[in-house]
């Protein structure tokens, strides 16, 4: 069975999107790498109105996608277990780190919300987990769900083709990626910098990653913080040998 992506949606029509084109949609469509299935919440309404939300209890504006509707249209899935997720701006923020996890598994079941949201029920009964793909609230989960796919199947053996060219992305040791440049030599003013067509390939790598380190520092200060921070504990490194030289009187 290749990597599957399920999502359980009210607009089954948004799909696939931009998981449709380009080396990702070949992989699905062609090369069976991996499958979309979209599911219709609205077909496992029992209201004959096919209502699928209520107002909140408590009182307040819009509606919520109720609990029960939501669990059969899980329980219809069929195959092995996979993580669940709920597209919600409440959740834990979207990592490359959880994306490496989610994409070892049999594939994932991503749930769109609408309106308010989803009942709380219905989420802690089934184990789902909240993921945020950013510090904004959007419409409905369909794009961020296409976000969090994406992220997972890009990562499929043989989606992307070259398995090396994932190795110095952003977020795979803790930096950002650096820079990237081609023909034509100079654009508007601006010039390929001259390290990169040296063809001294240990300058082009340190270069690479001072720029990976600054570009890191300077647009995000939480990773730049971790990746010192691993870098002090990490054995050999000149901080560690400092602690090390201190605890022994040294």
């Amino acid at each position: 069975m290749p990597f599957t992506a399920t999502v359980l949606t009210m607009f089954p029509e948004a799909f696939p999107g931009p998981l449709g084109v380009s080396l990702i949609g070949t992989a699905w469509r062609e090369k069976g790498l991996w499958d979309l299935q979209t599911l219709d919440i609205r077909a496992f309404s029992e209201d004959k109105r096919g209502f699928l939300d209520d107002t909140p209890a408590g009182g307040g504006p819009g509606a919520v996608l109720k609990a029960d509707v939501v669990a059969r249209a899980l329980d219809s899935l069929e195959g092995p277990p996979r993580p669940l997720l709920y597209m919600s701006a409440r959740g834990r923020p979207l990592t490359q780190a959880r994306v490496k996890e989610w994409a070892k598994a049999d594939g994932i079941v991503v749930l769109c919300g609408r309106f308010e949201g989803v009942d709380q029920r219905v989420l802690d009964a089934r184990g789902f987990e909240e993921i945020s793909v950013g510090n904004a609230v959007l419409a409905g989960g369909e794009a961020a769900a296409m976000v969090a796919i994406e992220a997972c199947v890009r990562l499929v053996p043989g989606v992307l083709g070259a398995a090396e060219s994932l190795s110095s992305e952003s977020f795979e040791d803790g930096l950002l990626e650096h820079p990237q440049y081609t023909r034509p030599r100079s654009f508007e003013g601006h010039d390929i910098p001259e390290v990169l067509l040296s063809g001294d390939h240990k300058k082009i790598a340190q270069w690479r990653e001072a720029q990976r380190e600054e570009t890191t520092r300077e647009r995000r200060p939480d990773l730049w913080a971790a990746h010192l921070a691993k870098t002090a504990a990490e054995p050999g490194s000149a901080k560690s040998k400092a602690k090390g030289a201190k605890a022994r009187g040294e």
